[in-house]
C-alpha cells in the first residue's frame, strides 16, 4: 500500500515500538527516524554525539522561559549555545522533523514529533504501550538489562520520557486524547502489531 502519511510512534519504554516503527517504515517502503535524530543534530551544531546522546529524550527547565521572553523563535538565528543542552536538540530536532516531514511520508519515533508536527493535515499519532510485566521481559531479553533492576529501569525511563513530553508540548504523554491510535501490543508480535496499524492507516 503506498503510505500518505507521516507517522509518529510514542511508546512506553520495553513496548517494542522503535522495532514496530522500523518494521513498519520497512513495510511502507518509508524512512524511520529515531536515534538518527541525534545524529543529524550533531552534524548540524558541531555537538559531539555523545553529549546529544546523555540528554536524549529528558527535559531541562529553561526553555520556556526562553520562549516566554522572547529570546527564540523557531527559525531564528537566535544562539542556542546558551540554552541547556537538553534544549538545544530539542530545539534542533524540532527544526530537523519539521524539515524531514515537508519530504514526504515517514516514521517518526519519539521526540514529541505528534506535537511537533500537530498543525499537519497528514499526521498519524500512534502510542504504543505493554503490560508491565512484558516490558520488563522484553527489557531483560533484548535491552540485557539485569533482571533485578529491569522494573525500575522501565519505571524510570517511562518517567523520564513523560516528563520530556509533558514539559515540551504541555500535554500529558500516554493519554489516549492526545494520539489518533493506541495500541497495547502485550498479546501481539511484532508483525501483528505492523498488521494491525498498517490495517488502520488503510482506512483513514
Amino acid at each position: 500500500m503506498a503510505c500518505k502519511h507521516i507517522i509518529t510512534i510514542a511508546r512506553q519504554f520495553g513496548s517494542g515500538g522503535r522495532a514496530i516503527g522500523e518494521a513498519l517504515a520497512d513495510k511502507l517502503g518509508i524512512k524511520c527516524y529515531d536515534r538518527e535524530l541525534i545524529s543529524i543534530a550533531a552534524k548540524e551544531s558541531g555537538v559531539d554525539p555523545e553529549v546529544f546522546n546523555s540528554v536524549d529524550e529528558k527535559a531541562a527547565n529553561s526553555l520556556l522561559y526562553s520562549l516566554s521572553m522572547g529570546l527564540f523563535s523557531f527559525g531564528s538565528s537566535y544562539d542556542t549555545g546558551n540554552l541547556p543542552v537538553n534544549d538545544r536538540l530539542y530545539l534542533l530536532q524540532h527544526k530537523i522533523i519539521k524539515k524531514i516531514a515537508q519530504e514526504g511520508p515517514c516514521v517518526f519515533v519519539g521526540r514529541c514529533a505528534d506535537y511537533i508536527l500537530r498543525d499537519r493535515g497528514d499526521v498519524v499519532s500512534i502510542y504504543i504501550c505493554a503490560d508491565l510485566d512484558y516490558r520488563i521481559k522484553r527489557a531483560v531479553e533484548q535491552k540485557e538489562i539485569n533482571e533485578n533492576k529491569a522494573e525500575q529501569a522501565v519505571l524510570k525511563t517511562d518517567k523520564s520520557r513523560a516528563n520530556y513530553y509533558n514539559y515540551y508540548s504541555g500535554k500529558k504523554w500516554g493519554q489516549p486524547e492526545n494520539y489518533d491510535f493506541c495500541l497495547n501490543r502485550t498479546r501481539l508480535s511484532d508483525e501483528q502489531a505492523v498488521k494491525v496499524i498498517e490495517d488502520y492507516l488503510s482506512i483513514i
